[in-house]
């Protein structure tokens, strides 16, 4: 795997997702990248901090921000793990992010179900990247979690 490609940063957020797995919250990792470097890594939190909104996009969105001492992330590029949901896309749209690279679409509450129009219209969109690792870890989880 080609370091600083597309395929080596999902790698990178899919092990936030397999955090988020051995921590019994939603498989789902991201990473934000900006010139080639990791800014931010984060995994679903939803449980292990009672808040609804502690997603994995939500988290690295912050993070990055912090880190660029600026809330507008142009240059930047997300890698996750699932598509984002309508609240995740909309904190993208509202951050400028630059790319969206996502792995599994998500057809019960991914944004594209809404309309494409919820991102930012710059932003560049790149879906199916590791996907089937992606859904396996969350059919993975689900399958767990019901037994």
């Amino acid at each position: 795997m080609e370091l600083f490609s597309d395929a080596y940063f999902m790698n990178e957020a899919f092990k936030q997702a397999k955090l988020a797995f051995e921590e019994e919250e939603i498989p789902v990792g991201a990473v934000i990248v900006c010139r080639n470097k990791i800014i931010a890594r984060a995994y679903n939190q939803t449980e292990k901090l009672t808040d609804a909104t502690a997603h994995a996009e939500m988290i690295a969105i912050t993070a990055a921000a912090n880190a660029l001492g600026a809330k507008y992330l142009p240059e930047c590029k997300l890698y996750v793990t699932l598509e984002p949901c309508v609240m995740c896309a909309g904190a993208s749209f509202w951050s400028q992010l630059g790319e969206l690279h996502y792995g599994a679409s998500d057809p019960k509450r991914g944004f594209s179900l809404i309309q494409e129009r919820i991102l930012h219209p710059k932003t560049k969109v790149t879906k199916g990247l590791m996907a089937k690792e992606s859904k396996n870890l969350l059919d993975e989880f689900f399958k767990k979690l019901r037994n």
